[in-house]
């Protein structure tokens, strides 16, 4: 194959560029053309149906004349007078009681307590102790020491049944406090 000499060759001539002024002129132009034709034909539009809506009108003055409501002499209904009413169940319910049985809860041997945290600094334990006072809770702030060291539990208990637990850490969600646990009180 024969060896090409790219650096002595010439460079093509650039062609002179094409006139793109004309043909966007003629496409402006054309643009402005069917803008006006779109703007007089909804003008045009626009009075048509002005006039048609007018066109069986008559005379101004005639029309008012004619709306104007005038009373009819010779029927004369009056409005039929209103009867008190009297209701029943006003008088009834109070006297009316319903007596429901109600079966008492078996007491439970089972008492329940709920922790709500355990922290490494006391500080913690109380600042969650008066968050948990804030929503009218009484809670205590125990100390346990094991292996790992001493662990500061924010508890609240104990509680007769476990209804009254999961009352208390309803109230308790409300105010963030959501890490509590219902536990067997031992």
């Amino acid at each position: 194959m024969a060896q090409r000499d790219y650096v002595a060759r010439s460079q093509k001539k650039k062609q002179p560029p094409k006139n793109k002024n004309q043909a966007t002129q003629s496409v402006a132009w054309f643009k402005v053309v069917i803008a006006i034709l779109v703007v007089s034909g909804f003008v045009a539009v626009l009075l048509y149906l002005k006039d048609a809506g007018n066109s069986d009108a008559g005379t101004p003055l005639q029309n008012e004349q004619d709306n104007i409501a005038r009373p009819i002499e010779g029927e004369k209904d009056p409005l039929p007078v209103l009867e008190e009413e009297h209701w029943e169940f006003i008088e009834g319910l109070p006297a009316y009681s319903v007596e429901v049985e109600v079966d008492e809860l078996p007491n439970a041997d089972r008492r329940y307590l709920m922790q709500c945290g355990a922290f490494r600094k006391e500080s913690q334990a109380q600042e969650l102790k008066a968050t948990i006072a804030f929503q009218g809770l009484e809670s205590q702030v125990l100390d346990s020491k094991n292996s790992k060291g001493i662990w500061y539990r924010v508890v609240l208990g104990p509680y007769e049944s476990k209804r009254d637990a999961e009352r208390d850490r309803h109230s308790l969600r409300s105010a963030r406090v959501n890490r509590c646990q219902i536990w067997n009180w031992e």
